[in-house]
């Protein structure tokens, strides 16, 4: 793959992108087929939306993979996502270093399988240094939990609570050092955020679709990408 420079019809791009990538399940059963064979197919689309946006000058890219109120789905659909994002994982390792995608974990790694820690602990090791685009894979990820963590680490440190700002409190989420969310997409028809970036995403702008994530393409990003350049973001001012 080979990086380009964007179309001239985007005069601004974001530079923190979030996707929720709605609608697997959906689309394997209007094919028949069972959610696991949905979630391979994402898992699949997943792999050539983040080669298509790295040809692009975004910086961070977050993907909601495995919620926090997930884990009440069955457990041979859980199971299948976890091995799901272990595969992506070991799959595209190499490709990331080779194309210089840092790759960072947002969420509760602990509560996650042996095997998935450690392929990603060791993909984040060994992408830490990559500079053109960091994927971040929201993976038992919930903003409430976030939210919770970055307090229970406050009180922790014995912080006073005047010292407190917007600034601090930011250092202690998941998503410490990186941007604010600039634009956020969801597939799937649903009009709801599902708990993702609640903090993050206080200013950002909104692009929902009714697309399914499977059948998600390049004409149906860059018409997000189009709607986002058009917009004026006042961020509370005139």
């Amino acid at each position: 793959m080979t990086n380009t420079s964007p179309t001239p019809k985007f005069s601004r791009l974001p530079d923190h992108l979030a996707i929720v990538p709605d609608g697997n399940g959906r689309w394997a059963e209007q094919r028949g087929l069972s959610r696991l064979d949905g979630h391979q197919a994402g898992a699949e689309n997943m792999y050539r939306m983040i080669n298509y946006l790295n040809e692009y000058p975004i910086k961070y890219v977050t993907l909601y993979g495995f919620s926090t109120e997930n884990w009440t789905r069955p457990k041979e659909e859980v199971s299948g996502l976890f091995q799901l994002l272990e595969n992506f994982i070991n799959k595209c390792i190499s490709e990331f270093c080779e194309k210089s995608i840092r790759l960072r974990h947002l969420g509760r790694l602990n509560d996650l399988p042996s095997s998935l820690q450690l392929a990603i602990n060791s993909s984040v090791e060994l992408t830490r240094n990559n500079t053109r685009m960091t994927l971040n894979l929201a993976f038992n990820y919930g903003g409430r939990a976030e939210i919770i963590d970055a307090v229970r680490r406050l009180v922790a440190k014995d912080i006073k609570p005047q010292n407190i700002d917007e600034e601090l409190f930011n250092s202690y989420l998941y998503t410490a050092g990186l941007p604010d969310v600039d634009l956020l997409i969801r597939t799937g028809d649903e009009l709801r955020l599902s708990n993702f970036l609640i903090w993050q995403t206080a200013y950002s702008e909104y692009h929902f679709t009714k697309v399914l994530w499977p059948d998600f393409s390049k004409k149906d990003i860059d018409k997000a990408l189009l709607s986002y350049s058009r917009r004026k973001r006042r961020f509370g001012g005139l």
